[in-house]
């Protein structure tokens, strides 16, 4: 396992004190690694869960050549004349049960939709195209090709194939999908554990009273929501003081437990607080200022899990110098900003791409979307910026956006009120009204 300096090393261009968005994204990718232990779980427990090895099928979906609508199946070399078909009507197939007569050139039977294609028939016409007479239908030319309105064997999936990858995220649509094949449980990784604490003096939990400069703790509750949403087994450790002890406590704690660790606070250059301290002295971590708004000051590293190994402190430590010297009994750090709006911002940004890496998931971020700014904004080229907006749709049926107003990193009601990030790039300068930006979505992320 490569040290932050091996990683860095490989890394062109890499300056801590002034790291552009993607450069993050990389050295993270580097960084984390999934996690490799797998459990078998029901599919009713299996949403969110990522799999660990692909699902195979074992049937072919659909198993049989079917009908996609309600009409008369018959056999599509009738087309080839291209005049009005006349066709006598012979039987029903009901879906669920295979009807077994013998149809003529000539005939057709009529069929419901997902009923097997009786022998020798390959094409439908819907039952709103043809006019009946009797025991006969007509359909005019010009109407069909054949083969049409068929559902093929295995055109979904065909038995022995590969149905769902190793990596993928069981969303609600692969469950249905699972339970298609007729599947009751899957291999799935098992879930990431995740390590939370606010730190500072000035934190409030809730229930204490309130103190002249101090503030009540939302970081903590945001974290929860968004990890707990990610599915990830959430270990909340509360508020910790700026003490020492306290601090080098809780990330052994922490290390001890989870798979990575999450703190709030502490981690901006030159701060006179003993977090960044005892950061440097439990682990190899990197302290960076990122170009972004906001967000700018992270930590990133590993904690050492000391508890499973005596020596691994030391190891840690001397692992600065060159590579490996990192075992599995380590911790991802993941040190965000105090600021409110700026721990989101980072979460969405760097933080759950990372985790979702670590959990062995392999589906890839959504893409930003375009919509049209319906206010002018300032932005200076040389740092990337996310802002608070209101996406909308349009008159026209396009997307537009606006800001939510006050883009203060403090400001926590102006998330609430957001459904999405305008996102300007690193180079990207002043968007004039009217202008196309990119924008994050939050739906089914926050």
């Amino acid at each position: 396992m490569k040290s932050i300096e091996a990683i860095a090393a490989e890394l062109q261009g890499y300056d801590p004190q002034a790291l552009s968005v993607p450069m993050v994204n990389a050295f993270l990718q580097q960084l984390v690694a999934p996690v490799t232990q797998t459990s078998t779980v029901g599919i009713f427990d299996a949403l969110g869960r990522v799999l660990a090895q692909d699902v195979i099928s074992p049937i072919s979906v659909p198993p049989h050549d079917n009908s996609a609508m309600d009409g008369f199946a018959f056999n599509g070399a009738a087309l080839a004349a291209q005049t009005p078909l006349t066709l006598k009507v012979v039987g029903t197939a009901l879906a669920g049960k295979a009807w077994t007569g013998t149809v003529k050139p000539e005939e057709c039977v009529k069929i419901m939709t997902g009923a097997i294609m009786p022998q020798g028939l390959d094409t439908v016409v819907p039952q709103e195209f043809v006019t009946l007479n009797g025991d006969a239908i007509t359909l005019p030319a010009g109407l069909l090709k054949a083969g049409d309105n068929r559902r093929k064997l295995g055109e979904d999936l065909m038995q022995g194939l590969a149905a769902l990858r190793k990596g993928e995220l069981l969303t609600p649509a692969a469950m249905g999908l699972l339970a298609s094949l007729g599947i009751s449980e899957v291999v799935v990784f098992r879930k990431l554990r995740v390590a939370y604490f606010s730190t500072g003096d000035e934190i409030l939990s809730l229930g204490e009273a309130p103190r002249e400069g101090a503030v009540f703790d939302s970081n903590r509750y945001t974290v929860w929501g968004l990890l707990t949403r990610m599915g990830c087994e959430v270990i909340d450790m509360g508020v910790v003081r700026d003490e020492p002890a306290l601090l080098e406590a809780a990330f052994l704690d922490a290390a001890s437990k989870a798979d990575a660790i999450i703190t709030s606070g502490g981690v901006s250059v030159g701060e006179a607080d003993y977090t960044k301290a005892m950061m440097k002295k439990l682990g190899d971590v990197a302290f960076w200022r990122i170009a972004m708004r906001p967000g700018r000051p992270m930590a990133v590293g590993r904690i050492v899990n000391a508890k499973s190994d005596p020596e691994a402190q030391k190891t840690c430590v001397r692992s600065s110098q060159k590579e490996s010297n990192f075992s599995s009994d380590s911790a991802i750090l993941f040190g965000l900003p105090g600021n409110p709006v700026a721990v989101m911002v980072t979460f969405l940004a760097f933080v759950r791409p990372a985790l979702l890496q670590m959990m062995g998931s392999t589906r890839l971020p959504p893409p930003l979307l375009k919509a049209r700014s319906l206010e002018a904004i300032r932005k200076k080229p040389g740092r990337t910026e996310y802002q608070r907006g209101t996406v909308s749709t349009a008159l026209d049926g396009s997307m537009q956006v606006q800001t939510t107003g006050n883009q203060g990193s403090g400001v926590l009601s102006s998330m609430v009120q957001a459904n999405g990030l305008i996102v300007l790039h690193h180079a990207q300068g002043n968007v004039a009204l009217g202008d196309e930006v990119d924008v994050m979505v939050f739906d089914g992320v926050i």
